[in-house]
Formats: structure tokens, sequence, C-alpha cells
């Protein structure tokens, strides 16, 4: 306990990956939860961002988890435009054994005790049922069904917003936003990666996938017989000859020392967070070529949605804003280019000077 009552503190305090206003540590033993909590910041208001429920290894890997999504939700929020500052939330366990009505209302009970400072949504291993469980103990809860006066799945707009930085990467990188004809390989073709899948072959892109669930591969390839094509496992798809792009969309840490060597696409583009495993990585995209769309940017169509659940959610509104990612993400290649740094650390800028901004004017 000590051990990871020691990490988490330097992380929090010491590390440049810190910097969190607060972390909350929750535990109903009737239930069986165990949850972390983490607001990042609250400088451009409420922090929003999803529940996880994952079966950690460790308490130590599930705080962590919280950390960096929660920064990371910072930055997306700020970047796509919301009012709304970055949290985030970890369930410890296994969604498919562990998740009951009991411990969703002991967690949406947590939630609701920090008045508001915190809204939470879906996330990997929750689901619309899951939010309408937990809305019952907590108003600040997104991501319900319609007939619980919520938007339904968020996974139809993070597709949308995915595919407009991928157009956008076409655009800067080939000079055309289409993606006709191009080879793309897809890792993860769950709840976001199949609607991604959807859009590329409107377009008539090749479209290479991989899943660790053979049921998603099969439901893929049984909607488009023609144009896709599956491989055993994410190392093979990143070796793939002729990938256009690469699109991550799992689980994060997917560009890390040893992918990043031997990816064959000249983009990547993909809905997962914390793509990149530590800091450096950007940089060696850089170096081989790689051009790298920031996942927060990219994948902000599902937050842009529950966002706008608080307010009265109109589907059309949120389509035309998560539209907007296009825009965004060549707003992001030009202020690479021009300041001579990788696409990511250009992202980083421009969303700390929003939250610097909205700190100085408090």
């Amino acid at each position: 306990m000590t051990d990871v009552s020691d990490g988490v503190l330097h992380t929090l305090f010491h590390s440049e990956q810190g910097g969190h206003e607060q972390v909350v540590l929750c535990q109903d033993r009737a239930s069986g939860l165990k949850a972390v909590i983490a607001l990042h910041s609250t400088a451009l208001g409420p922090a929003l961002g999803g529940t996880r429920f994952y079966p950690y290894a460790t308490e130590e890997e599930a705080v962590a988890d919280a950390l960096n999504l929660a920064r990371g939700m910072s930055y997306k929020n700020a970047m796509a435009g919301l009012d709304h500052g970055g949290g985030k939330a970890v369930i410890i366990g296994d969604p498919g054994t562990d998740k009951s009505e009991e411990l969703l209302l002991a967690y949406g009970r947590f939630v609701a005790s920090l008045g508001g400072r915190y809204v939470t949504a879906c996330d990997v291993g929750t689901y619309v049922a899951d939010m309408d469980v937990v809305a019952r103990e907590c108003r600040w809860t997104t991501g319900r069904s319609p007939e619980n006066g919520g938007a339904g799945d968020s996974s139809v707009l993070t597709a949308f917003g995915v595919y407009q930085g991928m157009r956008a990467s076409a655009q800067h990188l080939w000079g055309d936003p289409s993606l006709r004809g191009r080879r793309i390989g897809v890792a993860g073709v769950g709840k976001v990666g199949h609607h991604l899948v959807d859009h590329l072959r409107k377009e008539n892109a090749e479209v290479v996938i991989t899943d660790v669930r053979e049921d998603a591969v099969r439901r893929v390839l049984d909607r488009h017989p023609q144009g896709v094509t599956a491989v055993a496992d994410t190392e093979a798809l990143i070796r793939t000859e002729g990938l256009d792009v690469y699109a991550p969309c799992a689980l994060g840490g997917a560009l890390n020392d040893d992918s990043v060597p031997v990816l064959t696409a000249a983009v990547v583009c993909g809905a997962a967070n914390n793509q990149l495993a530590h800091p450096g990585v950007e940089k060696d995209l850089a170096d081989r070529g790689i051009l790298y769309a920031p996942d927060y940017v990219v994948n902000a169509g599902g937050v842009i949605q529950v966002a706008d659940e608080l307010h009265g959610f109109d589907f059309d509104r949120c389509r035309a804003k998560a539209a907007k990612i296009f825009d965004t993400t060549l707003a992001i290649f030009a202020r690479a280019k021009s300041d001579g740094i990788p696409p990511a650390a250009a992202a980083d800028r421009i969303a700390e000077q929003r939250m610097a901004e909205a700190r100085a004017s408090r």
C-alpha cells in the first residue's frame, strides 16, 4: 500500500503529468465497488469525462489510468471548444462479472457527492443502460438513453469525428480529403471502430481490421463482404504493406517504442485515448515522417455529444460541431509546421493557452 500511495502522490504533485485538482478514491464494500474519480481541471467549467470499467491488474494501475485519462479530457474538451474541464473515473473490476445495479447506484452516489464538479458518461466497459442506472442517484450523468432524457450512444459521433480528422490528414498530406482507394488499418472494431469502418467504406476505402474479439471482426466482415479484410492481430496490422492510415481504436499506448519503428502507414488517426505510450513518441513519429492526428482532438465527437445533452440534445447540432474537427485538425497541422514542432505538441499548446486564458479571467 505504501508503494501505491507514494507512486500516486509523486505523479499527482511532482510529475509533469500531474497537477490534478482532486482525486477521489471510492469504496462500497456491500456492492464491491472500488473506483477512482480524477478531476484534472475545472478552469473551463465542470469536469466532463466517462467512466471506464476495467479489470486492472493493480490499484496503482487503475489510479494511473484515471490520472492520465482525466488530463487527456482537459485537453480534449478545450480543443473541442467546450465549456468543460477534464475528469475521468475508473471502476476496478470485470464488467462482465462484477457489474451490478447495486454497484452502479453506489458509484452514482459518489459522483453526486461532488456536487456537479464532475459530469460522467460512458467509456470502455460502460454503456447507455449503465448510465441510466447511475442517473437514478446522480443528476450529473450523461450518455443516458433517449427514453431517460439522454442522447444515447456517443460512439456514432466519436467515429464521425475520427473520420473528419482522417480526411483532414489526407488533405494536409496528399492535398485531397478523399479517402477513396486509400488502404486504412483499423485496430479495434467495437463500439467506435465498426462505425468508422462504415464511413470509410462509403468512400470506397480499402479497410484492414483486427480485434481481440472474433465476434466483433465477424460482425464487420458480414456487414461489409467486400472491401474489408481481417488480420490476426495488431502486430500484423501495423506491418501491413501499403497501409496509408493506421487507426488505433482500442485501448491506449498503441504508439510505443515497439510499434512506431515498424509502422508502415503514413498517417496515424484513431479513436483510442492516450495513444502515445510516453512523452517523446510524438517526436519519433515525426522523425519517421508519419503524420499524427492527436487522439484527443479527433475523438472528441463523443464528448461533444454528451456535453450537448446537458442543454437539451440535438443530434444535427452536435454533428455540425463534430464536423468542425476537420478544421481544428488542419489548424493543428498548420501550427505544428509554423512552430516547428510535432502536431501533438501543437495541440497541447493551443489547449493550454485556452485553459490559461480561462484561469486568468476568473
